[in-house]
């Protein structure tokens, strides 16, 4: 059999197996339209599992999201790659499923096999995919593989697949999740690793996309940044040589993001970061990928679950969703700024707004004509004249008998921001906290964005973030203002009833 006869074999199989996965899909989403949690403007699997984004791109003149993806059950399985477009970043198609399992280096006989994360360019009008092919029980297990299309839909496996065979050591964690971007006509990628208990970012560079020489080490973790970093992401932001590294790593308590910023040689590929904090303070926000768009914006897109936790979605047929879209910008401190992107203003509809409220202490305000599961709120609180022990915020998705609601609270004794999810409703507790510290000006600045099961906090224009699932009851639908130990100023909350074109 000719090369040319063996390549056509191979690439039918790939397409069975995606003709499968998509006909399993189409027949399977009629069952979560109904779905109590199901999210209005939140990307979400039509039916199915979904975790890390993947192949985060603006490619003909569209936005494009890939993401993990097990399309007949919604739990997690060998993994294909789900496949959405946007033209605004609000509204989204969902298109046929790019990637499914179907080669030795990504296909085996246990459910640890499959298409796993990593990213994507254009090549000259081509649309290049780059993944992990992971099998368990296979040395090695993790190989980095491309796949490629013309017409952004339709992708082909390359035949001389996997371009890069292993990791460049034995004895390591994982080798996994390619992030792959041009400098100077230069391809470079970064893969996730660890090794000796330590995370570390591994750089390799190409002319072509597919032979890859090995650099070395961009940059590792000084003991207490996990033991190995997932779904790592090297980009230019700033000015000069700045660049920012953007990992998950593993075995490190709470923390399940974080970014490191500082300065890339590529001449020596070292990256020496100066700086480095945790991404998102919220519970569910996992495995963040960036790209930049027509604009020449950063955007940044997360996975909206976390590993382990609760999923109650899972009973109506589906899990996971991804975070709005978020616009990044570097400070000259090297911190992130986070905010949402400004197309999710078209969102906005019915428009309420509280002008210079002051809230007695220990009290609770209802706002009865700010309700509903699908919001956009800015409160702009005044922090001058708060006794030390002061306590204020907003109850989210409150029930009628009070039972149920989600809390943001921000204290001045300790000038701590907090989300509280323990009467939230069913799911996983707990309460996200994180340092914030006044604005210049005295304020407290905190844009919430309400989903039907997702709350996302951006606090003093992004200067940190909250993410977290939530699973209330659908008629809780009450917000409140509330202050504790202290009289509070309200300066302002303005609060939009959120609407897509779908």
């Amino acid at each position: 059999m000719s090369q040319h006869q063996v390549d056509k074999e191979r690439n039918k199989v790939h397409e069975d197996q995606v003709v499968l996965a998509n006909t399993a899909l189409g027949q399977a989403s009629e069952t979560v339209v109904e779905s109590t949690f199901r999210l209005y403007y939140h990307l979400m699997p039509p039916t199915g599992w979904m975790n890390d984004p993947n192949g985060l791109i603006y490619f003909n003149h569209e936005h494009h999201v890939f993401y993990q993806h097990y399309p007949y059950e919604p739990k997690a399985g060998p993994m294909h790659w789900g496949h959405a477009k946007s033209k605004d970043l609000v509204n989204w198609e969902h298109l046929p499923i790019a990637l499914a399992p179907s080669e030795n280096y990504d296909l085996g006989e246990t459910g640890g096999y499959g298409c796993w994360s990593g990213s994507a360019v254009d090549d000259n009008g081509v649309l290049t995919l780059i993944y992990t092919g992971h099998v368990d029980g296979r040395t090695p297990t993790e190989v980095q593989c491309i796949a490629t299309s013309t017409d952004g839909v339709t992708f082909t496996k390359a035949a001389n697949n996997p371009v890069i065979a292993g990791a460049p050591e034995e004895g390591g964690f994982g080798f996994r999740d390619p992030k792959v971007w041009q400098h100077d006509g230069v391809w470079y990628m970064v893969v996730g690793y660890g090794k000796d208990g330590l995370g570390k970012a591994l750089l390799y560079k190409s002319p072509d996309l597919r032979d890859w020489s090995y650099i070395g080490i961009a940059a590792e973790s000084d003991g207490t940044m996990g033991d190995m970093w997932e779904c790592p992401d090297l980009f230019p932001l700033g000015n000069g040589n700045e660049h920012v590294l953007v990992i998950s790593p593993m075995n490190m308590g709470t923390t399940k993001t974080m970014y490191l910023s500082g300065k890339l040689s590529y001449e020596t590929g070292i990256f020496d970061y100066r700086y480095a904090e945790r991404l998102d303070y919220g519970f569910d926000f996992y495995a963040p990928q960036t790209f930049v768009d027509g604009q020449g914006r950063r955007i940044l897109i997360g996975w909206m679950n976390i590993w382990g936790a609760q999923m109650p979605e899972q009973e109506h047929g589906w899990m996971g969703a991804l975070t709005l879209p978020r616009e990044l910008t570097l400070s000259e401190d090297g911190t992130l700024r986070i905010e949402p992107v400004e197309e999710l203003k078209a969102m906005r509809g019915i428009h309420q707004r509280v002008n210079n409220l002051s809230i007695c202490a220990d009290t609770e305000v209802p706002l009865p004509e700010i309700h509903g599961d699908a919001i956009e709120l800015i409160a702009v609180f005044n922090t001058d004249k708060l006794s030390g022990d002061a306590e204020f915020g907003l109850l989210l998705r409150c029930s009628e008998d009070g039972s149920e609601y989600t809390e943001v609270s921000y204290s001045a004794a300790d000038r701590k921001l907090r989300v509280d999810r323990n009467h939230s409703g069913t799911g996983e507790a707990g309460v996200s906290e994180v340092d914030l510290n006044p604005l210049e000006d005295g304020r407290i600045k905190l844009q919430i964005f309400i989903d039907r099961s997702s709350v996302e906090l951006f606090a003093n224009n992004g200067l940190k973030t909250v993410t977290n699932r939530i699973y209330p009851k659908p008629d809780s639908l009450g917000i409140k203002l509330f202050a504790r130990n202290g009289e509070v100023s309200l300066e302002s909350l303005d609060a939009w009833k959120l609407t897509t074109e779908g």
